[in-house]
């Protein structure tokens, strides 16, 4: 149980055997946030939590990132961490010390894990980095960063800030590492005081095979790995796979005449695969043959689609995507309910990664946890730019489908998103890029690698994602498959990343300077005013009255905050506009020398009393009904009549006195105006 504040996350971890044929480390985290910690029921009939939240999901995902790292290679048993809030005091995220609650109980469970770890969050408000900042600081706060770490090393980065520099986005990542090394020697402490011993896990032998391929096979590797095009490559490999399998299995052996066995083989080919493209990139050689820091080719089209709001074409190289934006009305913001009560989302950025683009077949299911992961990188990383509702009063979701992927689809997301929100209208505070550099890290030399495509990914060290403007960074995200990288590292990553993001900002802007001035024909029409939040009820009216006649007359439709912003939505500018006046009409107070369309709800022998807005009337003197002499008030106007009139003064008891006769003035003088 690890508690901060009135916070408290319990957590357990299990191991049991693998399963046979497993040839990887099967790990898996289970997080739930159980809506009574906070003492609140879960909505819906069976007032139960029900399948994982997006919220809990990238929880998962938060552990499982630095904790995988730790085990040693070889180990396969299964292992699974749950972990259960207990208790919410609305103060402190327990996503955080789900964490180091993690690492404290793998260090005590008697697994070979070479911990102990520990994570912090970190904001900045003002000039000064906040320790485990609280929620409402943290609607302060310029930054929301994550690390995780050990006592030596960062394992984890997760991170999203307001154009934050790289050189500050470094200072808070070594600040955190400094208070995680006394989150280590706590769990260290623990560790004593329970008596857990240290494990003894001894590693599996050396496989055979790895010194005969890479006696036999290493320069026809080395020749595979160096074919242009990732299919194409992939299929040299295949060849040079399938060579070696009918050397040393003929006639469909199932072992050698040694004795080793088919398993033993594709491991060590593996092994001598991940060698090869290592010993490539340390001698400075891509499997492209690319510099370590250059970019791929990039190529950008926005519009490529008809009739949706907006559109665009990101290509990076053999990654590829397709970003398309949907606006919408307040009624489509993103309800959910978690901890710390119900949130609405005006931006949303959905990630899609169908298996064709990586030439696979699979069922088609919901997103999976990868999806739902890199889409909130995608998503956290644009929303820094993302207009205030005050400017920009819609809601906006982007979709952005993987149509061919070989390294970093979810950068790529980022910048086809920022073109097709700018192809839509949206007036996005600074335009926004993404990088992902990698690593190759034998000790004493290492390798950074701008714009990694999928093989440096998987036999790399690393994949640090930093997406940001050209002014600072907006979205981080570090996975590693080593047991740590040092500041050094931390801050040439970053510098790396810049020069590159900088790079595709310039190509990008070639093809969209700006936002577009207008919105697509096919987008709603949003109109935003504010009234007096004491005049809600007369906008709505008895039983929802007068804002059905107004949504009804108008055709469009009224949203009504608490704080009394009016959203109007329409199909087109006229219904908007129309409504628009019928509220400004109604809910402003009267302005002596303002033009009013009334209707005549009452007749005196003095003057008719007329309604100028609803609820509103005002009296006009039979002397001010017409230019001319008027005998009978009947003579000009009977009840229902509509006309314009003016406001020509109002008294101290609110009483409005209104004039037909200055707007027949007014409107003769125009004429006489125009025939001179």
């Amino acid at each position: 149980m690890i508690q901060f504040g009135e916070t408290s996350v319990f957590v357990a971890s299990q191991t049991g055997p693998s399963r046979p044929g497993t040839d990887f480390f099967p790990l898996t985290v289970d997080y739930r946030e159980r809506l009574a910690a906070a003492g609140r029921f879960a909505g819906g009939y069976l007032k139960r939590e029900g399948r994982p939240t997006t919220r809990e999901i990238l929880t998962c995902r938060l552990t499982d990132r630095p904790i995988r790292p730790l085990f040693p290679k070889g180990f396969r048993d299964e292992v699974q961490i749950q972990a259960n809030v207990m208790s919410s005091d609305g103060e402190n995220d327990p996503d955080v010390l789900n964490i180091t609650g993690s690492s404290a109980a793998l260090m005590v469970s008697g697994m070979p894990f070479k911990g102990p770890i520990a994570a912090v969050r970190i904001g900045l408000i003002g000039d000064e980095l906040i320790l485990m900042p609280t929620v409402a600081q943290m609607k302060e706060s310029r930054l929301d960063l994550v690390v995780a770490g050990s006592k030596s090393a960062v394992l984890m980065i997760e991170g999203f800030a307001q154009q934050l520099p790289e050189k500050e986005m470094g200072d808070a990542i070594m600040f955190a590492h400094r208070h995680i090394q006394t989150l280590c020697a706590l769990q260290e402490d623990l560790v004593r005081q329970v008596g857990a011993q240290p494990v003894a896990w001894a590693a599996p032998p050396e496989n055979p095979f790895n010194a005969v391929l890479k006696a036999d096979a290493y320069d026809r590797m080395r020749s595979a790995k160096s074919t242009s095009g990732k299919h194409d490559r992939s299929d040299k490999v295949s060849e040079l796979k399938a060579e070696l399998i009918a050397k040393y299995f003929p006639n469909d052996a199932e072992a050698t005449a040694d004795g080793l066995s088919k398993a033993q083989f594709s491991e060590a080919f593996y092994a001598l695969e991940a060698r090869v493209v290592r010993d490539m990139i340390l001698s400075g050689v891509r499997l492209d043959g690319r510099t370590p820091g250059e970019l791929r080719a990039v190529n950008c089209t926005v519009s490529p689609l008809p009739r949706v709001h907006g559109s665009a074409l990101f290509t990076r190289g053999e990654t590829q995507s397709l970003a398309t934006v949907t606006l919408g009305t307040t009624r489509d913001q993103q309800k959910s309910d978690g901890l710390f009560g119900e949130e609405s989302q005006r931006f949303m950025l959905h990630y899609y990664f169908p298996s064709f683009s990586v030439g696979e077949c699979r069922p088609i299911r919901g997103p999976g946890r990868r999806e739902i992961g890199h889409g909130c990188l995608a998503e956290r990383s644009v929303a820094p730019v993302i207009p205030a509702t005050e400017k920009f009063p819609y809601t906006i979701r982007v979709i952005s489908d993987i149509l061919e992927s070989n390294g970093s689809s979810s950068m790529a997301s980022v910048c086809s998103a920022t073109l097709a929100l700018m192809d839509a209208g949206v007036p996005i505070v600074q335009p926004v890029a993404g990088i992902s550099i990698g690593l190759v890290d034998e000790g004493s030399k290492y390798t950074l690698l701008t714009d990694i495509m999928g093989d440096e990914d998987h036999f790399g060290d690393m994949d640090f994602k930093v997406a940001g403007t050209g002014r600072g960074v907006t979205g981080i995200q570090l996975d590693l498959k080593t047991e740590g990288i040092s500041e050094e590292i931390i801050r040439n990553t970053l510098e790396q990343a810049l020069k590159a993001r900088k790079e595709l900002l310039r190509r990008m802007l070639e093809i969209i300077r700006r936002p577009r001035t207008d919105i697509s024909t096919h987008a709603p029409k949003l109109v935003q005013t504010s009234i007096n939040p004491e005049k809600i009820g007369l906008l709505i009216g008895p039983g929802g009255k007068t804002i059905r006649a107004i949504q009804e007359d108008s055709g469009a439709t009224i949203d009504i905050a608490e704080d009394g912003t009016v959203t109007i939505s329409a199909a087109n500018a006229a219904s908007a506009d129309a409504a628009l006046a019928r509220i400004e009409a109604l809910c402003e107070d009267i302005q002596v020398g303002r033009i009013y369309m009334g209707t005549v709800t009452s007749i005196k022998d003095f003057g008719a009393f007329i309604e100028i807005a609803p609820g509103k009337d005002g009296l006009c003197h039979i002397s001010e009904l017409s230019d001319g002499f008027v005998k009978n008030v009947t003579d000009v106007c009977k009840i229902g009549d509509k006309f314009e009139v003016k406001v020509i003064a109002v008294d101290d008891q609110n009483r409005v006195k209104l004039s037909r006769r200055a707007v027949l003035a007014a409107a003769k003088d125009d004429e006489e105006g125009d025939e001179d």
